[in-house]
């Protein structure tokens, strides 16, 4: 950039301007632009000024200097204390995020409190962060929001504030989400799936919130549970955080209620869950309410009539892949079933059910679980080759039988004689590939109930992204408000994910690829206006830009290039 004293000759006379010259990208070569505008060489010399050219290129020299001065100064910058790379990858979740236009309602949320800066502002920002780089807020304050191309204007200690009034919050929020959410892309709830999951705290002594329970990484620390609620096109309708020593049958019952009423769900749905979550309560539950079930059902607790059923290879029919291998075979039959459920007085009850049951058999599955089988087996057989104590045995001890050398008949805490369970061995080799399914849905058939349930994978990679790509579980957080403040910002990182990768990217890419190019699309500044793109081209990549037209396999670019994809709309 260079300035000089332009002199412009006209009727009136000598008019002098200060003009700066510069490169034009549009162009692609130098220009000239007005700096500063100084007046008629006749009219400054008569407010006093003998020699207005030369007093005011004496200006331009200065002007010079100064530009010079930064350009060698630039050229010799050492390493700065701000880094000139910054995360750009997660604009596509900023481009779903602000279509939904949840600001404006988050926004008169706002005003019933005093907070001096913006909730929507901040929660989006943490969303961003969670995404790119997943990591402790204040890890996220000091090395990831700076890193943002976006700058953020809140404190670390706001940062907390607003996680606690989230958290008191967070079902309203969910709420505003699921509102624009129904408007723009519609909810399918004539299936919604739910499961549930646990997260554990590296803490000494439980509280009021993290409880101790069965933790699904089996450990022995206090655990918060999270249920989670999907539409039929695996789309996040809801969460509930409840005390990890919380059973989670009647969560469901609560959740899927709380979740229907306050979303205005009042069509029938068919509830799918896992076989942890199949018990009579919640069955007659959603009869009750209007609503259908298909659960999964262990082999193993079946009466012996229906395992005779399960194992007869009559009217099993084969379902084979493209290339003629056995996928799975199933089979299927409407009978009256015996359920067990506690009514409202706590008493216990029986009721009939008219019911559908759908078997499959899965040589895969088969073959994965007679290993473990086989494995558990031969490693019993090493404990009692060497007389292993009964605490020692773990998983396998289901093989064995433990006979107490106490005279009395009572179990004894050292060494017990133990003799291999024949009879356990070989029923679960028999069982093994086999998994059941219950429905209310008589008229379904075996293929749609079949497909249904084993859509319910999509809840537990849901799990699995929260878990692993977002890190979710927050090891330095103690209040229970921060905590659930914690948990709404990786729920909405999944319900953004989830509507990117199956309403816009129309479920072409999985998660991984998702994730993969939202951490690794960063870019470096080079120039005032000008970023190098330092994204490693991937087949997802050519495909993003071809859908948005967006210059992202661009090597070099510049700010408005940057600003189009900050603003872009699917």
């Amino acid at each position: 950039m260079a300035y000089f004293l332009k002199k412009t000759n006209n009727k009136k006379g000598t008019y002098l301007q200060i003009y700066e010259s510069y490169y034009d990208p549009q162009r692609k070569g130098g220009a000239h632009r007005s700096y500063k505008p100084i007046g008629y060489v006749h009219e400054l010399m008569d407010s006093g000024i003998d020699d207005p050219i030369s007093h005011f290129q004496v200006e331009v020299d200065e002007l010079n200097q100064k530009a010079n001065a930064k350009k060698a100064a630039d050229k010799n910058k050492t390493i700065s204390d701000e880094s000139p790379e910054k995360y750009l990858g997660y604009f596509p979740f900023k481009n779903v995020n602000d279509s939904l236009r949840t600001k404006k309602y988050l926004d008169i949320m706002q005003t019933a409190t005093d907070f001096r800066f913006n909730v929507y502002d901040m929660m989006s920002s943490l969303i961003y962060s969670r995404i790119v780089h997943p990591c402790s807020k204040s890890k996220t304050y000091d090395d990831v929001l700076p890193k943002l191309f976006e700058t953020a204007d809140f404190s670390l200690n706001q940062i907390y504030s607003g996680l606690a009034y989230l958290g008191m919050e967070y079902e309203k929020v969910i709420e505003i989400y699921n509102h624009q959410i129904n408007l723009k892309y519609k909810f399918d709830t004539s299936h919604t799936y739910f499961d549930c999951t646990n997260f554990y705290f590296e803490i000494d002594r439980e509280d009021d919130f993290r409880k101790k329970g069965p933790s699904k990484e089996k450990r022995h620390d206090p655990i918060v549970g999270l249920g989670l609620l999907l539409d039929a096109n695996q789309i996040p309708i809801g969460m509930k955080l409840y005390p990890g020593n919380e059973s989670e049958k009647p969560v469901m019952r609560d959740v899927i209620d709380g979740l229907k009423l306050r979303n205005n769900i009042t069509g029938r749905t068919i509830q799918v869950a896992d076989k942890g979550l199949n018990c009579g309560n919640n069955i007659m539950h959603a009869l009750k309410n209007g609503d259908g079930y298909i659960f999964s059902k262990s082999v193993k607790m079946l009466s012996e009539t229906e395992k005779v059923w399960v194992l007869l290879p009559n009217d099993y029919r084969t379902v084979k892949n493209n290339t003629g291998d056995v996928l799975y075979m199933i089979k299927e039959c409407v009978d009256d079933f015996d359920y067990e459920f506690v009514d409202k007085n706590s008493h216990k009850r029986t009721v009939k059910l008219t019911e559908k049951r759908v078997v499959t058999y899965n040589p895969t599955l088969a073959k994965k679980q007679l290993y473990e089988i086989n494995r558990l087996v031969d490693k019993a057989h090493s404990l009692k080759a060497s007389q292993a104590k009964k605490s020692e045995y773990g998983e396998c001890a289901k093989f064995v039988n433990f006979i107490s050398t106490d005279k009395k008949g009572k179990e004894t805490e050292g060494k017990v004689k133990v003799t291999m369970n024949e009879e356990a061995i070989e029923n679960a080799r028999k069982l093994a590939g086999y998994n059941l399914l219950v429905t209310s849905e008589l008229k379904m058939s075996d293929q749609e109930i079949y497909k249904a349930y084993h859509n319910l994978w999509r809840i537990e990679e849901s799990f699995r992204i929260m878990k692993s790509e977002l890190d979710a579980r927050p090891v330095y957080l103690q209040k229970e408000e921060t905590i659930t403040g914690h948990f709404l910002i990786c729920y909405l990182a999944v319900l953004l994910t989830r509507l990117l990768q199956f309403k816009i990217l129309k479920n072409e890419f999985c998660s991984e690829d998702i994730f993969t190019f939202v951490r690794d699309f960063r870019v470096a500044k080079i120039s005032d206006r000008k970023y190098m793109n330092l994204a490693r081209n991937s087949i997802f990549i050519k495909n993003l830009a071809s859908k948005t037209m967006l210059p992202i396999t661009s090597y070099f670019l510049t700010n408005s290039d940057i600003q189009k994809m900050l603003s872009h709309r699917f």
